[in-house]
């Protein structure tokens, strides 16, 4: 994931969009690779947990993944073997914007706030993939958990299995990270075959307040079937911004598309009136340059009565 679309951001700037890694080679064995240090936002523990999933002399490593048995057999058909299940957290307080009752509005800071806890844990998940010399980091999911300590505290999560390609190509963006997608092992297996590669998870947020409606405005719609503009235009515009934003992102990793995308709606802990819009998807180029054949569909006839 690209931090680029969130407000006031800057765009980084990147190679081609070519899936290859900035040196343009392929990488190095384990014991030749030049190591990323561990994130100092992880803990101890992680480092050491992930040294022993990997081989080294005196040392047979293991593969850790939230796949099911489906996923792994479709992931290693993809040409992809699992290197262990990497994850990222951020323990974040949520500041307080104050907002006017009859005013629809986005909250920037709360917007601001979103964006920041999901893009440290999205880096510290990076970052346990850098360290296993993934290529790239599939079934990513991002969860929100509330704890008694505080309602405006929240752990900000992502996980996912790092994966590397047995090719020896790198299939890193161009920012040189691992790609990371929310795509089921079945649905990584096809977008396989179509000859294009993930790019990485994009987003876009939005918390927006939608105004109240005034005795008057109620009153006069009582018993009537009649559109609300103002919740209208309100959640109109503000999936539109979050939508805008994780294009944005997808553009800045030279994306030709996005995949499954999906639209989420939460307010949290801000009542009803104030709801974050999340737009997310999995940003996808075209590594063949268009001179892949996608493989026909096969009729499978079901024996089940």
């Amino acid at each position: 994931m690209t931090s680029s679309a969130k407000p006031s951001s800057e765009s980084p700037s990147g190679e081609s969009p070519s899936g290859e890694s900035p040196s343009g080679g392929k990488p190095s064995s384990a014991e030749e690779r030049d190591r990323t240090p561990i994130d100092e936002g992880l803990p101890p523990d992680a480092g050491r947990r992930l040294a022993e999933l990997e081989d080294r002399p005196g040392h047979k490593g293991m593969f850790t993944s939230d796949l099911s048995v489906n996923e792994f057999l479709l992931i290693k058909e993809a040409g992809f073997h699992p290197l262990g299940f990497v994850m990222g957290s951020s323990i974040y307080h949520i500041g307080i914007q104050t907002r006017r009752w009859s005013q629809s509005q986005e909250l920037a800071k709360l917007t601001e706030a979103m964006y920041n806890a999901r893009e440290l844990a999205m880096n510290r998940m990076d970052a346990e993939a850098t360290e296993l010399g993934a290529d790239g980091v599939v079934g990513v999911r991002l969860d929100v958990n509330y704890y008694e300590w505080g309602s405006d505290t929240a752990e900000f999560i992502a996980l996912g299995t790092a994966v590397k390609a047995e090719d020896n190509n790198s299939y890193r963006n161009k920012e040189g990270k691992p790609f990371t997608s929310d795509l089921s092992g079945q649905d990584f297996w096809t977008l396989m075959q179509t000859g294009h590669v993930p790019l990485g998870l994009v987003m876009g947020t939005c918390v927006y307040h939608i105004a109240h409606r005034g005795l008057g405005q109620t009153l006069r719609t009582t018993g009537q079937n009649v559109e609300l503009p103002n919740f209208t235009q309100a959640l109109y515009e503000a999936r539109e911004l979050a939508m805008t934003r994780m294009q944005d992102e997808a553009n800045q990793l030279g994306a030709s598309g996005i995949v499954g995308v999906r639209l989420e709606e939460k307010s949290h802990m801000w009542g009803d009136h104030t709801i974050e819009f999340l737009s997310l998807g999995t940003a996808v180029a075209d590594a063949s340059d268009g001179q892949h054949t996608i493989p026909q569909p096969r009729t499978i006839i079901s024996l089940d009565g």
